[in-house]
C-alpha cells in the first residue's frame, strides 16, 4: 500500500462532519495528548478512512503556525495509516475520522508522529473489538 493521502481520504461532506460532533449520534472519541480523536463509522465514504484535521485558531493566531500543525498531523496520519486501513478492509467498513489538534504550543513532529501512532493502534482496538459500531434502538431496548 502506498503511504499516499489522497483527495478522496479527506473528509469534507458536511453531512457526515455534523453527525460526528452531534452528541449520540454514533461517533466516539477519546484523546491521546495533543490529539483528540474523533470517529464515526459511515458506510457512504468513498476510502477505507476519511480524514478531517482541525486547529484552533484560539491557540494559534497566526495561520503560518495553525498549517505547520496541520501539515504535521496529515504527514503523521499518512506514515503510519497501513494497519487501520487494512483493519477496516478486511472489516469492510468505512470510517470518517477527525484528528483535534488540543496543545497549545507548538511540538516536534517526531513527538507528534509516536501519539498518531499509539492513536491509530487505539482505533484498531477499538475495531478488533467492536466498540465502533453503534447500538440501535433493537440492541438498547434488551
Amino acid at each position: 500500500m502506498p503511504n499516499t493521502l489522497k483527495k478522496a481520504e479527506r473528509l469534507d461532506r458536511k453531512k457526515v462532519i455534523g453527525k460526528m460532533f452531534i452528541g449520540g449520534a454514533g461517533a466516539h472519541s477519546f484523546t491521546v495528548f495533543p490529539l483528540r480523536v474523533v470517529c464515526l463509522t459511515e458506510p457512504e465514504l468513498k476510502s477505507q478512512a476519511s480524514v478531517l484535521i482541525s486547529v484552533s485558531k484560539r491557540y494559534f493566531k497566526h495561520a503560518v503556525d495553525r498549517n505547520r500543525v496541520k501539515r504535521q498531523i496529515r504527514e503523521a496520519y499518512r506514515l503510519n495509516k497501513a494497519p487501520l486501513v487494512e483493519a477496516l478492509a478486511n472489516r469492510k467498513e468505512k470510517l470518517a475520522l477527525a484528528f483535534i489538534y488540543l496543545s497549545d504550543e507548538l511540538i516536534a513532529t517526531s513527538f507528534l508522529q509516536k501519539r498518531m501512532c499509539i492513536a491509530l493502534d487505539k482505533l484498531v482496538e477499538k475495531l478488533s473489538s467492536n466498540q465502533l459500531n453503534p447500538v440501535t434502538d433493537e440492541e438498547g431496548a434488551e
